[in-house]
């Protein structure tokens, strides 16, 4: 396994009171790889932000021959492992930062798959299934106080010195999917609810453009004001001691997949099912929608069957059967309304994160119900793998504690080659999707997805048409157009 990051002197503090987590982001040092979990929250499900530099990084691919095993192993507790006394500590104690692609839900699931016609060009070579990144030490930033500390050996992390915006990068006009095409998707979904195939299944489409800049810049931009509770950057280092990357995730999510106290030995999870844009009737309408309530009810009983797999009996409650929260960010363009169920469970004794990610994932609110007929449709009508979109992102510390998103609002960034984040270029997805029931209006749900958008065309509004509020449609000459669903 290959040691990625030489150790340098220790800081003389952690960053300031006054450092936003996105400054240290902007801080970070060109030549040290980064591993970064920021989140604008300040909840008691959303307070913490974690940055590292990895010294290890474990990966599975698709050729991989036991990637639930090596899964499993990563993701163990070491021995002797004791949940941290204090309960108002950090929970990142040194560990595992990483992320898992929806795609390794088939192989949880395998009956979950179906003959796909879901292909990419060669220029996308597949994402792996899952990475992990060691991180022995990391700054840890406490949103409830303001304040910073350092977990692990200091020595182990750079001295952040330059605050300044993180390098430029310049986008091309986004290439989205045909808007008749999707449509055309949800009725042949709504039609499979009403012959009783399922009771909903959730269906994206991919915004597409290619770049060149700073990866970091790209983060930066999409992070700043998107107010994401579960916002992460992580980039995948190439080569011990080198900063090459061919990849890197950023991910602005609203959506707590899992959550696991090793103290309590408690379970949350938070579905997030309805979506409406920033508008004065936004919390009513979305309050009151019959449509919305019954898609979040659904997914909340989806939660409980899963969590009820590896819960102790009687345990698995749900805490709060709808709130209406107000994410991504103050902008009016941007700020997003979403219905939200809290569901908690005690996890049985012997039984870890793998286990619990065995039998959740992928998560219920971006499959459908039930979950392995949602994902064989899902196949059937969209055209292109989710790669990480859908899947999660989060961390194992070794003192027991996890934390891991919805990797909802996720831009996939994809270099031409190994190259530094300082000076990159590629292509960039990011998939947006909806729910969908028995009475989804086709349009309408196109038009949540587009909702969902807000953060990545407020990050960059000259990548769409001026004064559109939709993804541009490609104009005559472009290279392509992503379609979302096939025959």
């Amino acid at each position: 396994m290959p040691t990625l990051g030489a150790a340098t002197p220790p800081p003389t503090h952690p960053p300031g009171r006054a450092v936003r987590p996105l400054d240290v982001l902007a801080a970070w040092p060109a030549n040290r790889p980064l591993a970064s979990l920021i989140s604008a929250g300040n909840s008691p499900f959303a307070r913490w932000s974690i940055f590292a530099s990895p010294t290890e990084i474990i990966r599975a691919d698709h050729t991989s021959p036991d990637p639930l095993g090596l899964l499993a192993d990563t993701l163990r507790p070491p021995p002797r492992t004791r949940a941290r006394a204090e309960t108002d500590a950090p929970p990142f104690t040194g560990g595992w930062i990483g992320w898992i692609s929806y795609d390794l839900g088939r192989i949880f699931e395998p009956t979950a798959q179906r003959p796909s016609r879901a292909r990419d060009e060669p220029r996308r070579p597949p994402w792996p299934l899952f990475e992990l990144l060691r991180c022995p030490a990391a700054y840890i930033h406490d949103a409830t106080t303001n304040t910073w500390s350092i977990a692990g050996d200091p020595r182990l992390l750079p001295v952040l010195e330059n605050t300044a915006p993180p390098g430029e990068c310049r986008l091309e006009p986004f290439t989205p999917c045909d808007a008749a095409s999707y449509q055309e998707s949800v009725k042949r979904t709504v039609e499979h609810v009403r012959a009783g195939d399922i009771f909903q299944a959730n269906i994206a489409h991919r915004l597409s453009t290619t770049f060149r800049g700073s990866t970091r810049g790209i983060a930066h931009r999409i992070l700043d004001g998107a107010g994401a509770w579960y916002g992460a950057y992580l980039e995948s280092p190439l080569h011990p001691d080198r900063p090459h990357i061919r990849h890197a995730i950023c991910s602005a999510s609203p959506e707590l997949f899992l959550s696991f106290d090793p103290r309590t030995r408690r379970v949350v999870t938070r579905p997030i099912k309805g979506t409406r844009g920033a508008s004065p009737t936004a919390t009513s309408d979305l309050a009151e929608s019959a449509k919305d309530i019954a898609e979040l009810n659904m997914i909340v009983d989806l939660m409980r069957n899963d969590l009820g797999r590896v819960c102790e009996y009687g345990s698995v409650k749900v805490d709060d059967p709808r709130a209406i929260e107000s994410h991504g960010g103050p902008a009016p363009d941007v700020g997003i309304f979403h219905g939200v169920a809290t569901v908690s469970g005690t996890l049985r004794h012997g039984l870890g994160m793998p286990d619990l990610l065995r039998a959740a994932f992928p998560p219920g609110s971006v499959t459908g119900a039930p979950k392995i007929r949602a994902m064989r449709i899902i196949d059937e009508q969209e055209p292109v793998r989710r790669g990480p979109y859908c899947g999660c992102v989060g961390f194992v510390s070794d003192s027991g504690h996890s934390a891991w998103n919805v990797a909802i609002r996720t831009a996939a960034i994809t270099c031409n080659r190994p190259c530094t984040p300082a000076s990159a270029d590629g292509l960039l997805d990011y998939h947006v999707g909806a729910g969908i029931v028995a009475d989804s209006d086709p349009e309408l749900e196109w038009q949540e997805t587009l909702h969902k958008a807000g953060i990545l065309r407020r990050a960059f509004p000259e990548s769409f048409s001026p004064g559109d509020t939709r993804p541009r449609h490609a104009a005559s000459g472009s290279t392509h157009v992503i379609r979302s669903a096939t025959t």
